[in-house]
């Protein structure tokens, strides 16, 4: 819906990367085994600017570095209001079903693996979120940046609905 005004440029933001997880792949040809690294890479700016990439490369650091350009191509931006998520949200990618709930002050990020990453990078500092079905990290990454492409402020919900943002918490 909202992806192309989501979408940020890259000039000026210290963007800050994660490796979330680096994998030997194998292509198996005629003449033998070739192999190759895998990289998913989670960079972010701490304050609500996320992206992800995939690098494949013969060596690990190559990947790692095609990763991160290839995050830096993907970033958006998501709304974090005081630390947190805005309101709960469920995702889904592949078999990957992420819930993310908003946590108050000094919960922490109450997350694992892939979606810690994700959710660290964007600049949440307290939140609760659960995964379930696949725990493959690529599809982990995708469906937890889905939820986060779901969020929405009071005052875009307001906007959106032409209303003010009293009538968007008291009906």
């Amino acid at each position: 819906m909202a992806d192309s005004i989501r979408k940020v440029k890259t000039s000026d933001l210290d963007l800050k990367d994660r490796l979330v997880s680096i994998q030997r792949v194998t292509k198996v040809t005629k003449g033998g085994r070739t192999f190759s690294f895998s990289a998913i890479v989670v960079v972010g700016n701490e304050a609500g600017i996320v992206g992800y990439g995939l690098g494949k490369a013969g060596e690990v650091t190559t990947a790692i570095a095609k990763g991160i350009e290839d995050a830096k191509k993907n970033l958006i931006k998501v709304p974090v209001i005081k630390g947190t998520v805005p309101h709960e949200q469920e995702a889904k990618y592949g078999g990957a079903r992420v819930f993310i709930k908003p946590a108050s002050e000094g919960t922490g990020v109450k997350a694992g693996g892939a979606m810690r990453a994700v959710l660290e990078s964007v600049g949440v500092k307290d939140v609760l979120a659960k995964s379930k079905g696949s725990s493959n990290p690529h599809n982990l990454v995708k469906a937890t940046i889905a939820a986060l492409l779901e969020m929405r402020d009071a005052y875009t919900v307001a906007a959106h609905r032409g209303i003010s943002v009293q009538r968007v918490f008291n009906g």
